[in-house]
């Protein structure tokens, strides 16, 4: 009998991570779906039960900015399964500011969260990857290609993660491991909510921000009106997981693949500033 592949993915607890953890399992995968506070898993069993995949998704704690809690789960889930073939990066945290009206703390703490915590889990990760022959996707953004006002230290992470991912994909491949980044644009999600914005207050502070701000928050109001649902960004993932052959690069929607092209095919930079001018105008 075939032993099931093992996934960990990181960041369960609601939108594209928890749609993610059902379709693997739905897949066949034996799924470690893990999150920073496990009181939250209850929207994730009721999926689960719901998708009769209860006995292949088992909830663990996971801090991406903890390297104890990492090295922690990934034992247990050697110990438990023996293996690990793919790990998904998916957990993330939004960051809304300028640069001006932001603090360093709170830049620091995006790079920790949306940069570091993948490279710390990835860095653990690789010795079982290596061992299974496997595969590293994460979630990256359309904000991880091209930088979006008023995201400064959001979209300098996912540039960050992209260009982690872009250089080690190669050395990777060397030793049996396939990298893919999966660039969603607009998802409804918790996510946004999570970002916790009060408007008016944001308005209030932005001193002479505030007519760039009120355009540029108008304009994504009427962006994540028609935004993907995870479901639909989570079938990327999946394909990433079970292709035999991985792309590096995938976009989860036609709006996400025109939106990067934008910057793919921008030597200058002038075809991107003159798109994001709109947006604050």
């Amino acid at each position: 009998m075939t032993t099931p592949k093992t996934v960990l993915i990181t960041g369960t607890s609601s939108g594209i991570g928890l749609a993610t953890a059902i379709a693997a399992a739905r897949a066949g995968w034996t799924t470690v779906a893990t999150m920073r506070d496990t009181s939250k898993a209850e929207n994730l069993l009721e999926a689960a039960a719901e998708h009769g995949v209860t006995d292949r998704i088992q909830v663990k704690r996971l801090d991406v900015v903890d390297p104890a809690s990492i090295a922690s789960c990934l034992d247990e889930v050697i110990a438990q399964h023996s293996r690990l073939d793919a790990l998904v990066n998916n957990a993330g945290a939004g960051q809304f500011g300028t640069v001006e009206l932001t603090s360093l703390d709170d830049f620091r703490n995006a790079m920790e969260v949306n940069y570091f915590g993948v490279v710390a889990t990835t860095r653990a990760a690789l010795p079982h990857l290596r061992a299974a022959q496997g595969r590293v996707i994460t979630v990256t953004s359309v904000g991880g290609v091209v930088g979006q006002p008023f995201n400064e230290a959001y979209c300098a992470a996912k540039f960050a993660v992209e260009g982690f991912m872009e250089s080690l994909a190669p050395v990777a491949a060397t030793v049996g491991v396939d990298v893919t980044v999966i660039e969603p644009g607009a998802v409804a999600s918790d996510f946004i909510a999570n970002v916790g914005l009060d408007v008016p207050a944001l308005l209030a502070a932005a001193g002479p921000y505030a007519p760039a701000l009120e355009a540029y928050i108008a304009r994504t109001r009427d962006i994540f009106t028609n935004a993907q649902t995870p479901a639909e960004a989570v079938t990327a993932i999946i394909d990433a997981l079970t292709d035999d052959h991985p792309p590096f690069r995938v976009q989860t929607s036609d709006w996400a693949r025109d939106f990067v092209a934008t910057t793919l095919a921008d030597l200058d930079g002038s075809a991107v500033q003159t798109l994001t001018n709109t947006w604050v105008r």
